[in-house]
């Protein structure tokens, strides 16, 4: 790869940033003053909904997709706890595991929140992901 290109590639991924930082703001400002949440306690929630029928994964499995260290996942859990959001118990097959869990408050709250979140993406996140194509299109180096 070209210095020129790296340059390239350097200025998209500052760019991408700027934009995700952008959208990020106005989500947790939407989803504060609309339903008393920021977008990580939102992210938990989603992934927490979209687990299944019983609506519980691992911690570990949410640490996985979750965009935050490990510690601060375990603040947002605590956090989602003390409000009735979620709850979490000792796996009965592992005891080293914990398992986290949507309430029905916390399942409530996700389904009043998410167009919420949607509306956010659909008019200020769209050109995102669109930057992230002709970034990578503009470089030669494809995501793959």
């Amino acid at each position: 790869m070209s210095k020129r290109t790296d340059d390239e590639l350097a200025r998209a991924w500052h760019e991408l940033m700027s934009r995700y930082h952008r959208v990020s703001c106005v989500l947790d400002r939407a989803l504060q003053s609309g339903h008393g949440i920021t977008g990580s306690e939102f992210a938990i929630l989603e992934q927490l909904a979209e687990a299944g029928p019983d609506h519980s994964m691992r911690m570990h499995q949410l640490g996985e997709h979750a965009h935050v260290t490990q510690s601060a996942l375990s603040r947002l859990v605590a956090r989602l706890e003390a409000d009735g959001l979620v709850t979490r118990g000792m796996c009965q097959d592992d005891r080293r595991s914990v398992f986290t869990c949507l309430t029905a408050n916390g399942l409530e709250l996700y389904r009043a929140a998410r167009p919420t979140q949607r509306q956010v993406l659909r008019t200020e996140g769209g050109d995102c992901l669109a930057a992230v194509g002709s970034a990578f299109s503009a470089t030669g180096a494809l995501p793959g």
